[in-house]
Parts: structure tokens; sequence; C-alpha cells
């Protein structure tokens, strides 16, 4: 008796230790026509783990972190993929490397997530919202209702997703929908089309004073920036040699500074002066032109982030309230499309 007693409880003990949870990440895979040697993890903040890749495309590692979330798996700059890990979980991942993330599938515990976060990019993908916002009010909440239903249909037909991980992608669901919903409005007194809020008397770095009107009869691009932008500072080579081979043609580009006081000791005319050496500096091109203490062009566009570009027809109305970047190749297919430039 005594002995089947200690069999028993022996028995236990493993069942015991069987039921512990692993305090870390199993990662492990294999990536088809593979050339790094490495592939790293990344957080938000920081590379969180290097995993070795060896010649035939398998790696296996892993790693511990501080809660489940979706962090980054990249090989080189140009290949990156999202990744959902917590403590516990023991993901596999097969694919392409030359696909990367278009060919990938996650098996074993804990993969739905990464499942369902390449479906939905997938998706997401696909969807162009100014074409959406563009529709007529009834068509416009028919398609946002289909999307929702859409997105929701996803989000279900995985099984065994994070709590915490579904709980926040349902209220994101919801945003969604709040956030083509206040677009939708924003988009009628912005759309394109629309009469473009105006900006008068801002002060010219070669002396005087310029407002939209005096563009009148151009296509007028304009960048929304500031000195102290490093985004903004990026897209300035971009838009120089933009303006040269747009030279002859029938559009004005301007930039408009918003240097204000709080970031140059409290002084309007110390951002001024801020602004007119930096465009010296950099040889900026164009109509440079500075804001100063009129904030109403920016509000009107309800402009929170810069560098911000606008785009507006010789009538002084909304091409685009959004436009694309200089940088962006989809600038000059839209520059090229335009009529009359």
């Amino acid at each position: 008796m005594k002995k089947i007693s200690f069999i028993l409880l022996g028995f236990l003990m493993i069942l015991a230790c069987s039921d512990v949870k692993k305090n870390y990440v199993t990662f492990s895979g294999k990536l088809k026509n593979n050339k790094d040697s490495i592939l790293s993890i990344a957080s938000r903040q920081a590379i969180v783990k290097k995993i070795t890749i060896n010649n035939d495309g398998t790696f296996k590692d892993t790693l511990k972190v501080d809660k489940g979330a979706i962090y980054t798996i990249t090989t080189n700059p140009s290949k990156a993929a999202p990744v959902y890990l917590k403590n516990g979980y023991d993901i596999v991942l097969n694919g392409d490397a030359n696909e990367f993330m278009k060919s990938f599938t996650f098996s074993g515990k804990g993969a739905s997530n990464s499942n369902f976060i390449v479906a939905q990019i997938k998706r997401s993908q696909q969807i162009n919202p100014k074409i959406i916002l563009n529709l007529e009010e009834k068509d416009f909440k028919v398609e946002v209702d289909k999307l929702k239903v859409e997105y929701d249909s996803i989000l279900n037909s995985y099984n065994d997703l994070d709590s915490a991980f579904y709980s926040s992608i349902k209220q994101q669901n919801e945003q969604m929908v709040a956030y083509f919903n206040n677009e939708f409005a924003k988009n009628k007194v912005m759309g394109k089309g629309k009469p473009s809020p105006k900006f008068e008397n801002y002060v010219d770095i070669k002396g005087g004073k310029k407002s939209l009107s005096d563009y009148k009869g151009k296509y007028v691009y304009i960048d929304i920036w500031a000195t102290w932008c490093g985004p903004c500072i990026q897209q300035i080579p971009y838009l120089q040699s933009l303006e040269k081979e747009y030279h002859n043609k029938n559009i004005q580009f301007i930039s408009i500074s918003t240097d204000e006081s709080r970031r140059n000791g409290n002084s309007w005319e110390a951002a001024e002066k801020k602004r007119r050496n930096f465009v010296k500096q950099k040889n900026m091109s164009g109509v440079q032109l500075w804001s100063g203490q009129d904030f109403s062009f920016q509000q009107a566009y309800q402009i929170n982030t810069i560098p911000r570009f606008l785009l507006i027809d010789p009538d002084g109305k909304i091409v685009d309230a959004n436009a694309p970047r200089p940088s962006d190749p989809r600038l000059k297919t839209l520059l090229n499309s335009l009529e009359n430039i």
C-alpha cells in the first residue's frame, strides 16, 4: 500500500510539472530561398532576439517576452513581417523568403494569432480608403457596414486567439467604422472639388507677403513643414527635384513653414529668423512662406501632423487634401494626370 502511495505521488508530480506554463516562447521554422543569416525579432522599442538561420533556411530558438503582443521579424531591412508572441507559445513558421509575409503560414501553439494578422493585412492591402470616402453617402454606408462584417468574420474564423488580443482587435474594428464616418464627414467639406481654405499675407522669404489667391490660374502644391521636423527635412531633396522637373509646367510649389515661438525661446522673431536661415542654408527653391501666428489655414485643413501636402487646382478647388509626398511615385502619376498642367 505504501509503495502504491509513492507511485501515485510520483505520477501526480509528473502531471503537475507538465501543466506548468513555460515562461518563454519557442520560435522555429523554415524559410525557403533564404540568403540571410540572421532573423531578428523586435518590439516597438528594440530588438529582443536575434536567431541564426541555418544554410537550409531552418531556425529555432527561445526567447522571453514581457507580454503577449505583435512583434516584427526581419531578415534584412527590406523584409519584415508581424508575429504574435506570448510566453508559453510554440510557434512554427514556414514560408518563402522571396515572398516575405505573403507566403507565411504559422503552426503550433498560439499560431492562430499570427495567421489572423497576416490574413487581415492581406485584406487591408486590397482596400483603397479614398475610393470608399468618395462614394455617395448611401453607398458609403453600405460599403463600410460590409467591411465591418468582413473584418469581424476574419477575426471570428480563427480559434484560440489570445483573449486580450481578440478584445483589442474587436475594438479596432469598431474604431475603423468611426474612422471612416469621421473622414467621410471631413470629406464633405475637404473632398475633391471643394473650395480650398485660403491663407492670406504669409511672409515671403524674398520680401513682401503672399496669399493663395495670388496663384489663381495655376495648380498649387503646398508643403506644410517646420525646421524641427525630421520627416519634413527628408522630403526637401525630393521636392527640389520635383520643382526642377515641373519648372515649365502650370504648377506652383509652395512651402509654408509653421515654425513658432514655443520652440524658439517664446520669440516669434527668433522663429522667423531660424526659418529664414534654414531655407538659405538648404538652398530651398519654390515659394517659401511663413505662417507666423496665423494658424487658420492649418486648422481649416485639420493638420495635426507634418509634413502634410496639399494639391489645389487653378480655380482654387481641392484636388487632394492629403496629397502624396514628393518621395512617393504616386505624386508624379497624379500630377501627370492633371488637365492643362
